[in-house]
């Protein structure tokens, strides 16, 4: 059997384009020794380039390795789906609503699945005083790998200056923040992989799992299975897989959540959904990989079962 040529799309144009580039390259080497005919795409700015390169070259499929926005949020799903080429992991609709943290927010509540109190605050609104009680937390609304994500706690005094120097539009989403844990449950397909407790190493103070903790070698401890009650364990496969088939995803994704067991240890605690992630990383240190690998799925055939997934137009 022919396998199909695949190029892999890598790099772009957002805060994660080095991030990208390791997935890429990883993904790169996986599906070339499985047999592959694989080329790279550095994309940069320049569209037009991006476009002629699949024009020269059509390749049966697109492994899209982007993270961030114009790849991960619905723009470069578009082009694809226009040009008429199969890519790996979700398309337009999915991957715009689950790029944009308020309308996965509504998408999820209108579902009835748990989300943090919050709501979306102007800079200047934010500037003037707390939108919330503190501790709370504030996001950008179109960044992944917790790009610009900022704590406030009780008594810090820099919630204003994080207001004028803001770079992620003129508003964010403000949440509740959550005490406890940090977990995230894969999802292929129709099947919720495990559960994995994320610690954050306490890095320059901020002791959440941000853009350092993520992707630097021993920025955070992953445990898989997480050691945690069996009622909330079975609980958060079960809220992945609902959000990645509300959102409409295929492929693979990843959702994040925390869990408060900070009240009661013995209990089930609280999970809440952070964000679902249509574009997991691919990287040594990525999350989705390493759920794979635990429930017998290794590297190189996680890449061929995107390849496998892989379409367009849906």
């Amino acid at each position: 059997m022919t396998r199909p040529s695949i190029s892999v799309l890598m790099g772009g144009m957002s805060a994660e384009r080095e991030v990208s580039l390791k997935s890429g390259a990883g993904v790169t080497e996986a599906l070339r020794s499985l047999g592959y005919d694989v080329r790279q795409i550095i994309a940069g700015e320049d569209l037009g380039a991006i476009v002629s390169d699949l024009q020269a070259h059509r390749p049966d499929v697109v492994f899209n390795a982007l993270h961030g926005r114009f790849g991960e949020d619905g723009c470069i799903q578009g082009v694809l789906d226009w040009m008429g080429i199969s890519y790996t992991h979700s398309g337009v609709r999915a991957s715009a609503v689950a790029m944009d943290k308020a309308a996965a927010r509504t998408i999820f509540a209108a579902a009835g699945l748990p989300v943090a109190h919050g709501r979306v605050v102007a800079m200047a609104e934010l500037e003037a005083a707390d939108p919330l009680p503190a501790p709370y937390v504030i996001k950008p609304l179109n960044e992944g790998s917790s790009v610009g994500v900022q704590i406030i706690r009780a008594g810090a005094n820099t919630r204003a200056s994080i207001a004028r120097s803001w770079q992620f539009g003129t508003s964010a989403l403000v949440e509740e923040f959550i005490p406890g844990r940090e977990l995230t449950v894969g999802v292929m397909g129709d099947r919720a992989l495990t559960v994995t407790d994320i610690t954050p190493q306490e890095s320059g103070g901020n002791g959440f799992y941000d853009y350092a903790a993520k992707y630097q070698q021993g920025g955070s401890s992953h445990v898989l299975p997480a050691r945690i009650h069996p009622d909330a364990f079975e609980r958060a496969r079960e809220l992945a897989l609902a959000a990645h088939r509300v959102l409409g995803c295929r492929g693979a994704s990843r959702t994040d959540f925390r869990y408060d067991d900070t009240r009661d240890p013995d209990g089930p605690g609280r999970l809440v959904i952070l964000e679902t992630n249509t574009q997991p990383g691919m990287t040594e240190t990525s999350l989705l990989p390493e759920q794979a690998a635990a429930c017998g799925v290794s590297y190189p055939h996680l890449c061929q079962w995107l390849v496998e997934q892989a379409t367009c137009r849906t």
